[in-house]
């Protein structure tokens, strides 16, 4: 054989080697992945022949199953629409799940191991039982308003979220994003009208896909100052410790006065942490920032939460929708020490800060709830078919303590002080102790502020009810009033739909 002949060959049985191995490695490793791809035909026509079980908020079915008489036995449906819809995602023909209908998939379809005795004893009676049903911790009361307010808000904003939480349990009592979609359209059987529909969703330039209640961070503001606060507690500052203030102050390296957002703001040399807190003292945290220096603010921003990569919420200990870690950012110079202009803009929660509504709520949450920070969670109770048997109940967890019980109730009473005093006041709940913070973050140069608001409301014997965070994008003048209206409202809803007034 010559040489030319020699190299074909071997040339021909490398591929056939390199054909054989991939054919062992999709037998062997890929196969199950290929038996249950959503786009196996075969395996979405049997994944249809069973009920899907029923998704409930409040004791109402808001995600359903209709019988059709076609191919596919069963057709989907949300009966609210949009709102619920960040919360249920949607479970199309011929698209990726999401939301809740994807985290408990198994269960809703029938398929998963918790279920097998149902489906063996379907083999003896030839019935198809159905999928499981998945309750949710969200308040339906709570839930209609967030929607209502934050689609109808004073300001006229397109773009915003809110979140509740429970803060002794941390159920989540509401979670809206806006603007928000109508999954029916997705999970229509025609799947070309599906994927039409989703291509006009993904290519709105609004971007109703996006969760902003948990995987969109924007500057919070002046809610950021809590965790100044914070740290300042614990660092030999009191609540009626006096520290400077002032109509404007430059840091040191910087020629970019920071000021407050009225002249009639603290003017003083010296004020109060309570006046500051409560006035929303710009020049006051720039310098409370710089003095207890960016590892201490750093530190205490993770404490409560900023910076986790890991957070998500669905089970308690298991995988639920992902949520986009807050950060701090950076803080330095060129040369790699602090630099203090970037860390005053950071301590009034400008600059790199960057903030989800989740992680609002959860620092409000920990305030309220004496400090400590409970795990957040959507899904309550999973029940059988046959809606007799419970596969799991939520049994709360703690998730962090970032302050002790008496930081914390230095800060609620500083927050009161905000709702009661302050910028908050738009926030308060006849008969209930409500407490918040409110923020006003610049977006750019050429659009309107951000408006935010982080609260809690508290019974006659001071237990923590509910707490909440509401950001309106790009709302400008009055933002931050107009969320903390929006709060206040859904706290209010939250209260009446567990039995009080």
């Amino acid at each position: 054989m010559n040489a030319p002949l020699r190299r074909v060959g071997v040339v021909v049985m490398v591929l056939f080697g390199l054909l054989f191995a991939n054919l062992n490695w999709i037998q062997a490793y890929k196969a199950d992945e290929y038996r249950n791809s959503d786009y196996n035909g075969r395996v979405q026509v049997a994944e249809y022949e069973r009920r899907r079980g029923n998704i409930e908020a409040g004791g109402t079915a808001v995600a359903t199953s209709k019988e059709t008489g076609g191919k596919l036995k069963f057709q989907r449906s949300y009966p609210a629409g949009t709102k619920y819809a960040h919360v249920l995602g949607y479970k199309p023909v011929n698209l990726g799940d999401t939301g809740i209908e994807r985290l408990e998939n198994d269960f809703l379809a029938g398929t998963s191991d918790a279920l097998l005795g149902n489906r063996i004893k379907d083999m003896f009676t030839g019935d198809e039982s159905g999928g499981g049903n998945v309750l949710l911790s969200i308040s339906k009361r709570a839930q209609d308003t967030a929607y209502e307010q934050l689609r109808n808000n004073r300001n006229g904003v397109k773009k915003g979220a809110a979140i509740a939480i429970d803060p002794r349990t941390g159920a989540v009592q509401a979670l809206v994003s806006m603007p928000s979609f109508d999954p029916n359209p997705l999970v229509d059987h025609d799947t070309n009208a599906a994927s039409a529909a989703y291509n006009k969703y993904e290519q709105d330039p609004d971007g109703p896909l996006k969760n902003r209640a948990l995987s969109e961070t924007l500057p919070p503001g002046s809610t950021f100052k809590i965790v100044i606060a914070a740290a300042a507690l614990e660092n030999g500052v009191g609540k009626d410790t006096e520290i400077p203030a002032g109509p404007t102050w430059t840091p040191p390296t910087s020629g970019t006065e920071i000021r407050n957002a009225a002249a009639s703001i603290c003017p003083e040399a010296q004020v109060t942490l309570m006046d500051a807190v409560t006035e929303s003292c710009n020049t006051g945290f720039a310098q409370l920032g710089v003095r207890l220096g960016a590892d201490t603010v750093k530190e205490k921003a993770r404490q409560f939460g900023f910076e986790q990569d890991d957070l998500s919420v669905g089970q308690l200990g298991e995988g639920g929708l992902p949520v986009a870690a807050s950060r701090t950012g950076d803080m330095q110079n060129p040369d790699g020490g602090t630099d203090p202009a970037a860390l005053a803009q950071s301590s009034i929660g400008q600059n790199n800060v960057r903030m989800t509504p989740l992680q609002g709520a959860l620092i409000a949450g920990s305030v309220a709830n004496k400090g400590r920070q409970m795990r957040p969670y959507l899904v309550k109770q999973l029940l059988g078919p046959d809606r007799t048997t419970s596969y799991y109940n939520a049994q709360p967890r703690e998730l962090r303590q970032p302050v002790s019980g008496q930081v914390a109730d230095d800060l609620r009473d500083m927050m009161v002080s905000v709702v009661k005093n302050g910028t908050g006041r738009s926030a308060d709940i006849e008969g209930y102790t409500v407490g918040g913070k409110t923020g006003t973050a610049q977006s750019a140069p050429d659009r309107p502020d951000h408006g935010w608001f982080i609260g809690f409301a508290l019974d006659k014997n001071g237990n923590a009810v509910s707490a909440v965070c509401v950001e309106l994008e790009q709302a400008g003048s009055g933002g931050s009033a107009e969320a903390a209206r929006i709060g206040g409202k859904i706290m209010q809803a939250a209260i009446a739909d567990a039995g009080g007034r």
